[in-house]
């Protein structure tokens, strides 16, 4: 597979037609519109939604759920379990023809088009989710047909770092991941997720080198396993800083900001070498009962409506993919919340088939190196 540039989240996926999105946004800012015959759908008793923990969830549920049940009397459950225990028994269901175990996934994108590809994703429709209409054009996942799944925000892996260890300034190289004060006090995710395209440039190659060279980020990861890193998953980072056991660590903006915003001196930026970017997905699973799977796309609907996207992400400090809502006043300008064409310049982006194709054997090779 040939190499890879760093713009595939850039002009022609975020920023065109933005103005007709913000228009068309104000389109979709009901609830739902249903055909008569669909607005009878018996109600079930609750929906369940896969989550991440921490502030995670706790954004999803007080900009959408909260008024998704106020709005239609259906209660939310928030299903915390780990991807890669969930959607194999996902896909085991679709397959046999029995019932998933939740009606709403939120997922990571490169996970959500295994499960496209796969063909278990019930497919999305302006007619049952009108509010897939204004979103902008990276919403629509690259190289499917249609809406299987919908693109909601993007998000960037920053460099967060503790303000205390840093009283000069903040770090501008991933290079400070190997500082001899920070052995211990290094943090990553346990997959290595995020990393993939900093370690590659910090290990002596280049974007272009993705996938088909890899050996520069084996390398460093070598380097870096001599740091004795901290291995966790998005609530950890959070709890990390809040207790004063990490200085520095490759984490989401939104748990960095989570750990601010309790009172925590900790800061974040993109450093000289960029930073990766992606996006996350919400999608239905098929076999569902015909009306669970009606009101479970009405709840992506209302995730999708103007008030309750901007609720949602403004919780979480991620843009969202639609024009017009507007955004965190604390991080307007920074460059690790891109609306523009300048912030988008300084980060790195894996194509998502490139991420479905080899992100597993990424994994592997992480934790290969790290237990070693």
């Amino acid at each position: 597979m040939p190499g890879i540039k760093n713009r595939s989240l850039t002009r022609r996926r975020l920023l065109a037609t933005a103005g007709r999105a913000a228009a068309a946004s104000l389109a979709g800012a009901s609830l739902w519109r249903p055909a008569p015959a669909l607005a009878q759908m018996a109600k079930p008793a609750e929906l369940i939604v896969r989550a991440w923990g921490g502030v995670w969830v706790d954004s999803l549920d007080k900009g959408v759920s909260q008024s998704f049940t106020e709005a239609t009397g259906i209660a939310v459950r928030h299903d915390l379990t780990e991807d890669n225990e969930i959607q194999p028994k996902i896909w085991a269901a679709v397959d046999q023809g029995r019932v998933p175990p939740l009606h709403v996934y939120w997922d990571t994108t490169t996970n959500a088009t295994k499960s496209a590809l796969r063909g278990v994703c019930d497919p999305l429709t302006t007619e049952t989710v009108p509010n897939l209409e204004g979103l902008l054009p990276a919403a629509q996942p690259a190289g499917l047909e249609g809406f299987p799944l919908v693109n909601v925000y993007s998000y960037v892996y920053v460099l967060a770092y503790r303000d205390e260890a840093f009283p000069d300034g903040p770090p501008d190289s991933w290079a400070v991941m190997l500082d001899p004060r920070f052995k211990g006090r290094v943090a990553l995710y346990d997959d290595g997720i995020g990393f993939e395209p900093v370690a590659v440039v910090m290990g002596g190659g280049s974007l272009e080198d993705i996938p088909d060279n890899m050996q520069p980020a084996w390398d460093f990861y070598q380097k870096l396993k001599a740091q004795e890193p901290l291995l966790g998953e998005d609530p950890d980072f959070t709890s990390w800083f809040q207790q004063g056991e990490i200085d520095v660590a490759c984490t989401i903006i939104s748990n960095a900001r989570a750990a601010k915003e309790s009172g925590i001196a900790v800061s974040w930026t993109v450093p000289k070498e960029g930073a990766k970017v992606d996006t996350d997905a919400l999608w239905v699973p098929k076999s569902l009962p015909e009306n669970e799977a009606w009101w479970a796309k009405q709840y992506v609907n209302h995730a999708l409506a103007p008030a309750p996207m901007e609720a949602w992400c403004n919780g979480l400090g991620l843009p969202p993919l639609r024009a017009g809502l507007k955004g965190p006043e604390d991080l307007q300008g920074d460059p690790a919340y891109p609306t523009s064409e300048a912030d988008f310049e300084r980060l790195l982006s894996i194509p998502t088939p490139v991420l479905v194709e080899h992100q597993k054997d990424w994994f592997a090779k992480f934790n290969e190196i790290m237990q070693s």
